[in-house]
């Protein structure tokens, strides 16, 4: 029996339970004493691996994660249960009701699938990983967990309505770029769609160039609570809309679907010198996917530089949609060309002890700026540097 299902039985259950809040101070006495109680050395380890492991899926998982397993590459590239709810959707809304999660990885997102009333042909390549899967997956019988290759499962004709993947993008720890370096390849996953009448999804780094896209699909980049964690390709039946969109999810699971401005003008440009009294940075989700002049027009905003993901604005008001931020706004009180030497003489005069410091379009190291700008006081600013085509300028402000 491999070590892992050793964890599935009640007797490791009961181990789990022992080691569980994970605490690295606990490890040495307790591990110990459960060698005491005739417990494996190599099983308690591994016990002790997953009480960390379970206390760090808290984010993606909820309280779902204090009764799955995991491995440590599985959990970092896993869907957030939050997003796979979303996927699920996509699938059930099209009508599809038996579906393949060909790359289930430890089964995050054929959970979603099963809750969600799908019956789902998980298959997982790796054989410790597809033990886990099956674990994870017990509450819902619509999933079934197969141990072989995803992408031989479907060509052999399996039954299926649609196709879900999530390749692996990494490889030795390094990020995958290259369609064709991920596991399995992006083309081929590509030409899966027409096995199932284009009913295909197709989870993708946040960093995949546009040009490696496929045309007539809908790639749609995610962000939750203002980080960006995927990219999704949909096809046929599965795409919403088509070309580029952005899903943004808050804390509270509130979520806004953001599409391409309806206008096809040209976002205003801000004059040099001329700056509105608010700085808006977009969502990473909008930035990924290219929607920042959508962004602008909506809001009535202009480009502080074509080239720079920073609007400004008279308004005071914080972007929102469906009651979700579309980005982070600033107050702006002071604007100045930059120079270490000028802004650290702003921050002194005005006894600025602590500062945020945002950037985008320069070549600034934040930290090692800090330790430069001689901070001493009790007040507080947000210092934003930027570029406005070839002058870098500081502007100083506090968030809204």
């Amino acid at each position: 029996m491999p070590l892992i299902e050793e964890l599935m039985t009640p007797e490791g259950e009961e181990l789990l339970a022992h080691v569980t809040p994970y605490s690295p101070d606990r490890i040495l006495p307790l591990t110990q004493s459960l060698r005491n109680q005739g417990y494996h050395p190599d099983l308690i380890a591994l016990a002790f691996t997953q009480a960390q492991l379970r206390a760090q899926a808290t984010t993606k998982f909820g309280p779902f994660a204090e009764r799955m397993l995991f491995t440590r590459d599985g959990l970092e590239q896993a869907t957030r249960l939050s997003v796979a709810v979303h996927h699920a959707r996509r699938f059930t809304n099209a009508g599809i009701t038996i579906m393949a999660d060909i790359t289930a990885g430890i089964g995050a997102d054929s959970l979603a699938f099963g809750a969600s009333g799908l019956h789902v042909h998980a298959v997982e390549k790796d054989h410790t990983t597809a033990l886990i899967a099956a674990h994870n997956v017990r509450p819902f019988p619509e999933v079934h967990v197969t141990h072989g290759d995803g992408l031989d499962y479907v060509t052999s004709g399996a039954p299926v309505a649609g196709i879900y993947a999530d390749p692996a993008r990494r490889q030795q720890g390094k990020r995958l770029f290259d369609p064709a370096a991920h596991h399995p390849p992006l083309p081929a996953v590509w030409d899966l769609a027409a096995r199932v009448n284009g009913a295909l999804g197709v989870k993708v780094g946040p960093g995949i160039n546009h040009e490696d896209i496929p045309a007539d699909t809908e790639a749609q980049w995610v962000s939750v609570s203002g980080e960006v964690v995927e990219a999704g390709i949909w096809f046929g039946p599965l795409a919403q809309h088509r070309g580029h969109t952005a899903l943004l999810i808050n804390a509270e699971g509130h979520h806004h679907t953001f599409t391409a401005h309806p206008s096809n003008t040209e976002p205003e440009i801000a004059a040099p010198g001329h700056y509105g009294t608010t700085l808006i940075e977009p969502d990473g989700a909008l930035i990924r996917a290219g929607l920042v002049a959508d962004l602008a027009q909506r809001i009535g905003a202009q480009l502080l530089d074509p080239h720079i993901a920073y609007l400004t604005t008279d308004s005071d008001h914080i972007p929102l949609a469906d009651g979700v931020r579309l980005g982070r706004a600033y107050q702006i009180t002071d604007v100045l060309p930059y120079t270490v030497k000028n802004l650290r003489g702003y921050l002194r005069e005005r006894k600025v002890g602590s500062v945020e410091i945002k950037k985008r379009g320069v070549d600034i190291t934040p930290e090692k700026l800090r330790p430069q700008l001689g901070l001493a006081g009790p007040n507080r600013a947000t210092v934003i540097l930027t570029r406005v085509k070839d002058s870098r300028i500081a502007m100083i402000g506090h968030p809204l």
